[in-house]
């Protein structure tokens, strides 16, 4: 598997974990300790520390113990013959060591992404539980723990942060990771309240905390977050943030925004503009990374659904390929060390009235726009 396709953060659509975990109930496997890795960099999803990389599938309305939509997530360990299935392994809150208990509708695994949180040298799996009730936040706060790797692969658990009531911390699209700051050490960002980034700053201990504090970045509008990514987009060598949202009243009044890291955490939130001066449609997920190989990391938004709206204008997302658009505010210094996400394709969450498969009376279409920056 390359080394590019560094972030595992999977929707509750995906049925693949299927294909991978026999049971929910399916034996978590112990596995022998690999040789040390013999790259000079390490993997972003290498568990295990062999060198290779790892798969972490997500199944969130999966039913664990009888409770329906507790969910689950599958991984399965990469060799130098590919994925070995017979190192599969099936964590969920009914296994031990990871904190909670699985109950209905809960979504473990609503949302994935990976990252060395304490700086042992192993990859670690970052988990959202964008439905779990907690004790100090509510119904609905939403939960995002870790799952620590080791040379034997994942295995401890912590929680990392924990919501208020309904703000669904970790829900689908809501969790990334980066260093924001430039202090070497991998953060943790997420969504509160649907529309204010959350970022707790790493590196964090054993037992999920962090004495390095956090930051809120509000948004002043009623934005509704649907997908998150991670890199450098203006080349300073500080992970920047970049997000497709819509309006809270207005599923297709959508928008791709980034904010940049710095020193001081992350800059306040600036629209990506088209040629045209108005801001550049968005969709419902999105990543980055270097598109054109010129030392800056690109947008790239996908957008699955349209239509919702019968009383909106909805221009057309721009196609693949179209002309790049400028997202540095300012001229960018010379390329240094980047941090870049993959996510797989998000199911956006229907808008009220809309029917459970997500369509309406319009067709939907299928769109991807690439936003350069330079």
């Amino acid at each position: 598997m390359p080394q590019s396709m560094s972030k595992r953060r999977i929707g509750r659509a995906v049925a693949a974990a299927i294909a991978v975990a026999a049971a929910v109930t399916a034996p978590v496997t112990a596995h022998a300790a690999p040789a040390a890795p013999s790259v000079t960099e390490k993997l972003r999803d290498d568990f295990n520390g062999d060198g290779y990389a790892d798969l972490a599938v997500a199944a969130p309305a999966a039913t664990v113990d009888g409770e329906k939509g507790a969910g689950y997530v599958a991984v399965v360990y990469g060799s130098k013959n590919g994925l070995n299935v017979t190192t599969r392994q099936v964590l969920s809150q009914s296994t031990a060591g990871v904190p909670g208990s699985p109950e209905v509708d809960d979504a473990f695994g609503s949302a994935l992404t990976t990252a060395d949180l304490d700086r042992d040298g192993y990859a670690d799996l970052v988990v959202g539980v964008g439905r779990e009730d907690t004790a100090d936040g509510g119904t609905e706060s939403g939960l995002v723990e870790v799952l620590w790797g080791g040379p034997k692969g994942l295995s401890g658990a912590a929680v990392l942060a924990t919501g208020k009531a309904y703000d669904g911390l970790g829900g689908q699209g809501h969790l990334t990771v980066g260093d924001v700051n430039g202090d070497g050490a991998e953060d943790l960002v997420t969504v509160e309240n649907q529309f204010n980034l959350r970022v707790l700053n790493g590196p964090f201990s054993r037992d999920g905390s962090s004495d390095r504090g956090e930051q809120v970045v509000r948004d002043e509008f009623d934005s509704r977050v649907l997908d998150l990514a991670t890199g450098d987009l203006n080349g300073d060598g500080v992970t920047d943030v970049a997000a497709t949202e819509n309006d809270g009243d207005e599923f297709d009044a959508r928008r791709v925004v980034y904010w940049l890291g710095g020193e001081q955490g992350l800059a306040p939130y600036t629209t990506v503009q088209g040629r045209d001066g108005y801001r550049l449609q968005g969709g419902e997920n999105l990543d980055v990374g270097d598109i054109d190989q010129d030392g800056f990391d690109d947008i790239v938004v996908g957008r699955a659904v349209t239509g919702y709206d019968s009383d909106l204008d909805t221009p057309p997302p721009r196609a693949a390929g179209s002309p790049g658009y400028r997202a540095a505010p300012t001229e960018p210094t010379a390329p240094g060390p980047r941090t870049s996400t993959r996510t797989a394709p998000a199911c956006p969450v229907p808008p009220r009235g809309a029917t459970a498969s997500g369509r309406t009376s319009r067709s939907p279409t299928s769109t991807a726009t690439v936003t350069r920056t330079w």
